[in-house]
């Protein structure tokens, strides 16, 4: 409970919107997956006469996990200290499950309670952060493993003409495929935009480690996300140590507690770290996060969710780029006015609004509910 004379949490309340994709004939592809839609679970913090909202992206029982297990820790707590109130969430669901669905439910509260104590306080989120930049550059990220060669060019260039001056594409799922598309990439963008690839976890050890002399050979990629399952820390390892020079690889956006983080750097597994701030525990837990890669000397990469991970991933020291997918950005253009601006290959939190700066556009995502009912 809170202190008393302190404002206090007065009630969350649960949404959820699911989207199709945009990709041909309704699905989009990863080297390992196929999916139809993206699901974004809302939740609004009420309290001094205010409204926090955060978010996470992940299937709609994460609303219902929000609402039987954590709505009823945030009523009566401290606006004013959410890190307090997201520690509590997380040791409560232990036995409930932390990991996975558990964490992103907590991730999305802790985002709604930083955003509603932003605006009781009338501040931008990013101004209550430890600000150590001012933007967070970006990369463009999407390039479907089903999308034809014109439609993976016309989407690489246009990143490229938005001044983003590195991209992303997704391989692995059919390698031999792979040059023609990644010839594709590079002819459409040119020789100065830098060039990333993410397998997915797609390929095994040794193959992957064929494919990252290949990619840096052929079209001078300088990023392989997940070459292989970021659970196989041995295998990650082995290609981060015996792949070509110039070839940096990433994983964690699959880490949702400390440990998990722990694990990779601790492994040799990766040369970049990343963290999604919708399922490591929302604000506080990037926080944490930027502190263990800063002690243990390595850049941090913020993994999708660009609405809010441009407020809080100013406040990461060791700060490398912000995935801007083409499925989180397309869901918060539908869902939210406010968008941080994009210029110079980074995005810039509005200084000028309270919280995130978001507010939700009802009627454009109300033919998308799933679940909730607007109060």
């Amino acid at each position: 409970m809170s202190r008393a004379g302190t404002a206090q949490v007065e009630r969350l309340d649960v949404h959820a919107f699911t989207v199709p994709v945009d990709g041909p004939d309704g699905a989009e592809q990863d080297g390992t997956m196929t999916w139809d839609a993206t699901t974004m679970v809302l939740v609004r913090a009420h309290g001094a006469g205010q409204e926090g909202l955060g978010y996470t992206y992940g299937d709609v029982s994460v609303a219902t996990f929000v609402e039987s297990k954590l709505a009823p820790l945030a009523q009566g707590a401290d606006l004013l200290t959410p890190a307090a109130t997201t520690h509590r969430m997380m040791t409560a669901i232990r036995n409930a499950g932390r990991p996975g669905a558990g964490s992103m439910a907590v991730s999305a509260v802790d985002i709604a309670l930083w955003d509603l104590k932003a605006k009781v306080l009338g501040l931008p989120l990013v101004a209550l952060l430890p600000v150590v930049h001012d933007s967070v550059p970006v990369y463009g990220s999407g390039g479907f493993t089903n999308y034809s060669h014109a439609r993976l060019a016309e989407q690489v260039a246009g990143w490229a003409s938005e001044g983003i001056p590195r991209v992303k594409i997704k391989v692995s799922r059919h390698p031999g495929q792979d040059p023609a598309r990644l010839s594709a990439v590079r002819h459409a963008v040119g020789e100065t935009v830098e060039v990333f690839v993410d397998a997915n976890g797609a390929l095994a050890p040794k193959q992957a480690l064929e494919w990252a002399a290949r990619f840096r050979d052929g079209w001078d990629v300088s990023w392989f996300e997940e070459p292989v399952s970021s659970a196989d820390l041995d295998g990650m390892r082995l290609v981060r140590e015996r792949g070509p020079g110039g070839l940096d690889i990433a994983a964690g956006e699959y880490a949702f507690v400390p440990r998990d983080f722990t694990n990779l750097i601790d492994a040799g597994a990766v040369d970049c770290l990343q963290a999604d701030v919708t399922r490591c525990g929302g604000v506080t837990g990037v926080l944490g996060v930027s502190g263990l890669a800063a002690g243990h000397q390595i850049d941090l990469s913020a993994h999708c969710a660009p609405a809010v991970s441009a407020h809080v991933f100013c406040a990461v020291d060791r700060l490398r780029h912000l995935e801007y997918f083409h499925d989180h950005r397309r869901v918060e253009s539908i869902v939210f006015d406010g968008l941080p601006g994009l210029g110079g290959g980074a995005l810039r939190p509005d200084r000028d609004r309270p919280g995130l700066g978001l507010t939700v556009k009802w009627p454009d995502a109300e033919p998308y509910r799933v679940h909730g009912v607007r109060r």
